[in-house]
């Protein structure tokens, strides 16, 4: 099953993605078996993020590559980094870059996991049973800033720079996946997804030692490259088995 979030009359609805429509859905299908209220097609969707988390959780420097690529050592044990809410919007929603970036502006194509149940000090069977399905992100990094500041408030959390969806897919392996990076058609980058240092589910059990999972929570799972980006430029991110992410990228005031 897909579900999704789209406005509809000005307003977030949640709804179930058929092949050509959008059935509208009276409640979160994180909080119970919500009633179909109406549909709109999919071709004329207004999507949103797929969910508003509690709490945005980041892996970061979970792929051998990128480990070796950045020359730093390869993690002892899953952690986490945040993230912050304002920085989510959805597929085909544009991503935009501040006028005061300069350098490196780049796309990471990242595999994520919905929480769907509350969860503490979880096993690693528990761990798999709190996934209530996957979605895809973007996670868009201003890497000068992210080298001059002390944390990564605007580097990447600035307004857009997590788009995130188009919808959350329930019935798919996703550890056996490949992820596909294109920019303006061009494959950019492909990997296997679950070629992981720590899975979903080992971040989940650590996690769960410390603090409290909750029902719309989001774990990003890092990626294995990045891919630069240009205004002008239409970003894709395909899960196999998910579907794919698409945004265009402007400037500031420049929406052309």
């Amino acid at each position: 099953m897909r579900y999704t979030r789209v406005s509809a009359g000005g307003r977030p609805v949640w709804g179930r993605v058929r092949e050509e429509e959008i059935e509208l859905l009276s409640g979160s299908p994180l909080r119970g078996d919500p009633t179909v209220i109406g549909t709109v097609p999919v071709a004329t969707a207004q999507w949103l993020p797929v969910v508003v988390p509690p709490v945005f959780y980041a892996v970061g420097m979970n792929y051998p590559r990128h480990i070796a690529h950045a020359g730093v050592e390869t993690p002892a044990r899953p952690e986490v980094g945040y993230r912050a809410n304002n920085a989510l919007t959805g597929h085909l929603r544009p991503i935009v870059r501040p006028a005061g970036v300069e350098g490196r502006f780049e796309a990471e194509p990242e595999l994520v996991a919905v929480i769907g149940r509350t969860l503490k000090h979880a096993s690693p069977a528990e761990a798999r049973d709190a996934v209530f399905g996957w979605t895809i992100g973007n996670d868009v990094s201003a890497r000068t800033w992210q080298h001059q500041d002390r944390s990564f408030w605007r580097s990447k959390n600035s307004d857009t720079f997590k788009p995130m969806g188009p919808w959350i897919e329930t019935d798919v392996d996703a550890l056996a996946q490949t992820t596909t990076l294109r920019v303006n058609g061009e494959v950019r980058a492909s990997f296997a997804t679950g070629d992981m240092v720590f899975d979903p589910y080992d971040h989940i059990v650590e996690l769960t030692k410390y603090v409290t999972l909750h029902p719309g929570d989001v774990l990003w799972m890092g990626a294995e490259s990045a891919c630069r980006l240009e205004p002008g430029d239409t970003v894709d991110i395909e899960i196999s088995g998910i579907g794919v992410l698409s945004n265009p990228v402007q400037s500031e005031g420049n929406p052309s």
